[in-house]
């Protein structure tokens, strides 16, 4: 049984689609069902809708949607609650929320577990909220629970001005740490400055593992936040501190890496990882729960906000996916699809 606001619901709606896999001129608006609710779903009017790495990587095919997922792209969205399913709080229809979905965000409804949602605040943009749950539920996890990251260390995080890296570097700083990032560009170097970063290193001019001990005199940081994988692996190891932990949370530069093991014996180090999207409804909830007492607080007073790159319309969607392939943005793409 589903409860609604009273109001008449569609049938179908707009979204985004491709007919097969490739670039990002292969999507297209497209008709498609309104999503059905399990009993512990919400049905969200999507205000907007946040583009992420893994979006790009699913249209290009190397990333399908999990058992039971929508096939279609989004994985977090802002809007207004429209109905609930029938295991889930009558009165969480009307209000707004940012929700981290396993899929189906472009499009103009879209279903979210009801206790992967955070509540709006008076005063918070909707085009900021749609860019928070991805972000923050992929740093919280893997910065402070899996790199055990604390007050007074040091971490190393890649891709300072991606939507990863800006959330990365401001939720580092709110919680005591030092940051070091590396970067593209001096432009985005600037960038990931004035966002909070320590230090900022361009990593096509600079030697990133030379540059690190050079700033920590020969110390080291206590984990990084890895997002390339590759080649990179063993030159992070190099940045480790003892007991030093490396977390990767993607694998831009290749799945494949050449570690010396010995190494990470000699200096206890912890080599970790996580992907968020197959994760279990009920890990996503206690994850969910945390970051709602430690970290949603921080953006609902103010303190802190996502970076904003660029807003397209959801019919524009190919142009959202070239700018993030391109990497000229700084900070978090995202779709406005009824606005507000």
């Amino acid at each position: 049984m589903v409860a609604s606001s009273g109001v008449a619901l569609p049938e179908t709606m707009q979204s985004i689609g491709f007919d097969a896999p490739g670039g990002p001129e292969v999507l297209r608006l497209q008709t498609s069902p309104v999503p059905r609710l399990r009993p512990d779903d919400v049905l969200i009017r999507v205000a907007y809708a946040g583009v992420n790495r893994p979006d790009c990587l699913q249209r290009a095919g190397a990333y399908p949607p999990p058992p039971g997922a929508s096939p279609l792209l989004g994985l977090e969205v802002s809007g207004e609650i429209v109905a609930v399913g029938s295991e889930v709080p009558r009165e969480m229809i009307g209000q707004y929320v940012a929700a981290l979905t396993p899929g189906g965000g472009y499009a103009e409804y879209c279903a979210a577990h009801w206790q992967h949602c955070l509540p709006v605040p008076e005063g918070m943009l909707l085009a900021e909220a749609a860019a928070l749950p991805e972000t923050l539920f992929t740093v919280w996890h893997n910065l402070f629970e899996r790199g055990l990251a604390r007050d007074g260390e040091r971490v190393l995080i890649h891709g300072g001005t991606s939507g990863i890296g800006t959330m990365a570097i401001m939720l580092a700083k709110a919680f005591g740490l030092e940051v070091i990032v590396t970067c593209g560009d001096t432009a985005k170097c600037a960038s990931a400055t004035r966002i909070g970063a320590d230090l900022a290193i361009n990593y096509r001019e600079t030697d990133f593992v030379e540059a690190v001990m050079a700033h920590t005199e020969g110390k080291g940081v206590h984990v990084v936040l890895d997002m390339v994988s590759g080649d990179y692996v063993a030159r992070n190891l190099k940045c480790l501190a003892e007991d030093g932990r490396h977390v990767t949370i993607a694998v831009l530069g290749g799945a494949k890496a050449d570690i010396n093991m010995a190494v990470v014996m000699m200096r206890r180090l912890t080599l970790t990882g996580s992907t968020l999207r197959p994760r279990s409804d009920s890990f996503k909830s206690a994850l969910a729960d945390e970051i709602a007492d430690n970290a949603w607080p921080l953006f609902c007073d103010g303190e802190l906000s996502p970076v904003m790159d660029m807003t397209f319309p959801l019919a524009e969607a190919a142009a959202a996916h070239a700018r993030m392939e391109k990497g000229d943005h700084i900070g978090k793409i995202v779709l406005e699809v009824a606005g507000g």
